[in-house]
């Protein structure tokens, strides 16, 4: 974990000095600098300040085996608080770091996913032909710290600005269980109404990168995120990798 935290704080650090630092050089010629003067001296006071960044997605998992079945609308949700620093030299492009937290959820189709198993492996066993249960999912919650590079068309007024973000996250897992809703018998007959849930993060990598991107226009936009690394484990299971599809609501 420290190593974690001293890795984000390493790469934050990076970012701000150099989304910070004047680079431009100097220039005899004053025609030719009249467009970067005229950035130099633009005025923010206008700019949006709210900090905060909800997304709202449809989740999957790619490269996912067919023995895997899942079902419906798999979603997740992710809020962070930002920090936007627009480079001097041209401030419709700033450098956005913050710190938040991600969750997400897959439901299976009369499959288990059993995360407090005592195997090696983490077993999806297929129950359509025994008793099954009507909602099962897997959820998991992640810490995450955003960095983005983004591009403002209008950097006066973003509330009225078309907006372009590229980045990545960083993400240390926090939680991972199975939440089963009510017990049926192989011919869709209720047995038992009961909740069961599991937890266990054995199984899963206890961190992860993340591959982000966003586009939008004002505070509504659409993004999308890709998980670079494998979600569970080398040798615990299949190679998924988790992405996300959704709405991003922000001022930033």
């Amino acid at each position: 974990m420290k190593q974690f935290f001293l890795l984000v704080f390493v790469l934050l650090g990076f970012l701000i000095s150099n989304a910070q630092i004047d680079t431009l050089p100097a220039i005899a010629n004053p025609p030719a600098t009249k467009q970067k003067k005229k950035y130099s001296e633009v005025d923010l006071a206008n700019r949006a300040n709210d900090h905060f960044l909800l997304q709202f997605s449809y989740d999957g998992w790619g490269s996912k085996p067919d023995s895997i079945n899942t079902k419906g609308f798999s979603r997740g949700f992710n809020a962070y608080f930002m920090f936007d620093f627009p480079f001097k030299t041209d401030p419709r492009f700033s450098i956005g770091i913050g710190v938040g937290v991600g969750t997400n959820n897959i439901y299976f189709d009369k499959t288990t996913a059993e995360v407090a198993g005592t195997t090696t492996t983490l077993r999806f066993r297929n129950i359509a032909d025994t008793n099954n249960y009507k909602k099962y999912k897997l959820a998991t919650t992640y810490i995450e710290a955003p960095i983005e590079l983004r591009f403002a068309a209008n950097p006066f007024n973003t509330n009225k600005s078309f907006k372009v973000a590229l980045g990545t996250k960083i993400g240390l897992l926090m939680n991972a269980h199975n939440k089963a809703k009510e017990l049926r018998n192989k011919n869709g007959n209720v047995i038992n109404n009961y909740i069961q849930k599991e937890s266990s993060k054995r199984y899963f990598n206890g961190n992860r990168l993340m591959l982000t991107a966003r586009v939008g226009y004002g505070f509504i936009g659409a993004f999308v995120q890709y998980q670079v690394n494998n979600f569970i484990k080398e040798g615990a299971g299949p190679n998924v990798h988790p992405y996300s599809i959704g709405i991003t609501i922000s001022g930033l």
